[in-house]
């Protein structure tokens, strides 16, 4: 008895020794963090910010200017790394520059001089260079002796050597060892099947996990800052601007439209109506260029019957008195030839002939001749309403024509604006374009409870609409003090706040919750949250935002 509980305890001893040699569970291992993508130096001074990575076996060198993050192009750069001597970087474009150091490659921390002459100013910059040692593998998982296959095995041969020791104990009487055998034997059986599971299960997570790949690709860091490495800014044509606070009006917004200028501008309507005739077998389209005066449309007037009997009866009238008078003077010319008759009465005659011929035509004419519709304006039609064979009724609007670059810009002032003439005014197109106005006056009849104020545009931009709608910003009210930046500067939160992007480092951005009053179509004010002198990204903000 006393020798099977020694055996089942040294196996026991053997599989639980086998199972923990060599694994550890505690920091060793977890898998090392990577904190750069590739080894990099960067450095600032008053002039230019500059960021070499080291990739393949070569340096490039990322020379932007230190206030806009404009790419440098014209700079001749040396480069120093550590006791080496100087080396001239070649141009590869817009403002990157590389050093092969395949041959020459530190390791630990270097010292890294940068040498920049440009047209800017000649600068020296100086910084460290830190490549780490190449990580040794970690040691993969050993398990002495008994691997979890070998243990399978000797739990079921174990397993099997005590149930057949069970059956002879029975067969010879000895019920004590038969109960023993008969345990132990159970035991066995769960430790084969407990290490099989094992088997199965811990092939693929016995090897240390496999470290992540190394990137340099935009990320938003744990503290709600933006990582874009130096090729990502370039991409994205990312650039900043320092300002000094001033002090500005802010600006009133309004809602407001395009319309034609009235004085060079024109309707073409008809006194009397009828019929339309084309001019010319065509009728004038909407977007045609005229000049002024010329014939758009006639117009066939429409007479009633009464109306037309009564300029017919007119007509036969003068012309019989017209016939009578010729015949006069065909008997009165011979005479006066002759000297029997004078002159004069011939004379007379001819005159009260050619005054019947001019009455016959006007009354012929009055109400029975074509009326010529002209334009009034020069510009281009921007509405027609007529077909041929159309009906009009007088005063009816044929044609609306317009000076395309002769705009004005009709807003409504719900706020108490004043009649003086603002400061400077100006607008936003749909798109994002700046127009600039000039006030023409304020109305004092109010619509829809609102003050109509009209602006003339001095040069309308190609592509404006009579009716487009339009954000007026209007300088009024007290002088505040603040930064200016452009409006593509501020940009909008995920909880909705009016945020800046600080360029606080090289490749790092931060956002920054500020408080925006406008100042016109381009520009803001940033009254508050801000101090003079902070980098602050105005190009690419939008792209900066969307980096998660």
């Amino acid at each position: 008895m006393a020798g099977l509980v020694c055996l089942a305890s040294l196996i026991l001893g053997a599989a639980g020794t086998g199972a923990h040699e060599g694994h550890d569970h505690g920091e060793a291992d977890k898998s090392p963090v990577v904190s750069s993508a590739y080894p990099r130096v960067a450095a600032r001074s008053e002039l230019y910010e500059i960021v070499g990575i080291v990739k393949g076996g070569q340096l490039s060198i990322y020379l932007d200017d230190a206030i806009t993050n404009e790419p440098v192009t014209d700079a001749i750069l040396q480069v120093t790394i550590g006791e080496s001597a100087a080396i001239e970087a070649t141009k590869a474009g817009n403002g990157l520059y590389t050093v092969a150091i395949a041959d020459r490659k530190p390791t630990g921390s270097v010292e890294v001089i940068f040498a920049v002459s440009a047209q800017k100013g000649d600068d020296l910059l100086v910084d460290s260079l830190t490549v780490p040692q190449t990580a040794s593998p970690l040691q993969k998982h050993e398990y002495g002796p008994l691997s979890f296959s070998r243990r399978v095995v000797a739990f079921a041969v174990a397993a099997a050597g005590f149930g057949l020791l069970f059956g002879y104990s029975i067969r010879s009487g000895r019920r004590i060892a038969a109960t023993f055998s008969a345990v132990v034997s159970a035991i066995f059986v769960v430790l084969a099947a407990t290490s099989f599971g094992e088997s199965q299960t811990g092939a693929n997570s016995a090897g240390p996990p496999e470290p992540p790949a190394l990137s340099d690709a935009p990320r938003r860091l744990q503290d709600g800052s933006a990582f874009a490495a130096k090729p990502t800014q370039r991409l994205l044509d990312v650039r900043t601007a320092v300002a000094e606070p001033q002090t500005i009006r802010p600006a009133v917004n309004l809602i407001g439209r395009v319309i034609a200028d009235p004085n060079r501008s024109s309707i073409v309507q008809s006194i009397y109506g009828g019929r339309v005739i084309p001019n010319g077998g065509a009728i004038p389209r909407i977007g045609q260029t005229v000049a002024k005066g010329d014939v758009l449309i006639q117009i066939e007037p429409h007479l009633p019957v009464a109306d037309r009997t009564t300029i017919l009866e007119k007509v036969g009238e003068i012309e019989q008195l017209m016939a009578v008078t010729e015949n006069k003077l065909r008997r009165l010319r011979p005479l006066a030839e002759r000297g029997a008759v004078p002159q004069g009465q011939v004379n007379d005659l001819e005159s009260e002939l050619e005054g019947l011929r001019a009455r016959r035509d006007t009354v012929r004419n009055s109400r029975t001749g074509f009326e010529e519709l002209r334009a009034s304006t020069d510009g281009i039609i921007t509405a027609a309403k007529v077909v041929p064979g159309q009906v009009i009724q007088p005063q009816d609007v044929l044609f609306q024509i317009a000076d395309p670059m002769s705009l004005w810009v009709e807003a409504l002032a719900y706020e108490n604006i004043g009649l003086k003439a603002p400061e400077a005014a100006t607008a936003i197109t749909h798109t994002g374009d700046s127009i600039a106005l000039s006030y023409v006056g304020t109305s004092r009849a109010l619509r829809q409870h609102a003050s109509v104020v009209q602006f003339a545009i001095s040069e309308p931009p190609t592509g404006l609409n009579i009716g487009q709608p339009l954000n007026v910003m209007l300088q009024s009210g007290a002088p505040v003090s603040g930064l200016i930046f452009p409006r593509d500067a501020v940009v909008r939160s995920s909880n909705g706040e009016n945020i800046v992007w600080l360029h606080t480092a090289a490749e790092r951005f931060e956002p920054k919750p500020v408080r925006v009053l406008p100042v016109d179509a381009t520009r803001v004010i940033i009254a508050a949250g801000l101090d003079g002198g902070e980098r602050v990204v105005v190009r690419g903000t939008d792209l900066i935002n969307q980096i998660r």
